[in-house]
């Protein structure tokens, strides 16, 4: 499905890792993995979700951050990660935020990156 929606564009895929590992900057905490993200996908690090106390932010700078992120909460959305579990902080956020078309993509960039077939990009 992932694969699939390269060419659909029928999903809009979220990405909560950091902003360095989106890019590929950063090295990734698991050996072997690629650095970068899926093709088309929008880098939205989970910890912008958060005030420093570790609550959500309100529901207006929820918003404004994936607005920030050029995050269309009228589309289908993925949430991803580095390994499906930071992406329920996104998909939590979209479904507060009323958006109830969000999926995780429970392998993430752990089953993604190690791939040597997937496609990947570096850079923002």
């Amino acid at each position: 499905q992932m694969t699939e929606n390269l060419r659909t564009k029928a999903e809009l895929v979220v990405d909560a890792r950091s902003a360095g590992r989106f890019a590929g900057t950063e090295p990734e905490p698991r050996a072997g993995l690629r650095g970068g993200h899926i093709p088309g996908s929008k880098s939205l690090p989970y910890d912008q979700l958060f005030n420093e106390d570790g609550t959500f932010k309100s529901l207006p700078e929820l918003q404004a951050a994936f607005d920030q992120a050029g995050v269309d909460l009228g589309k289908p959305l993925v949430a991803t990660c580095g390994s499906g579990v930071t992406s329920a902080v996104l998909a939590f956020a979209a479904a507060v935020l009323g958006h109830g078309k969000v999926a995780i993509y429970d392998g993430s960039w752990s089953e993604w990156g190690a791939s040597a077939t997937n496609p990947v990009v570096t850079g923002v």
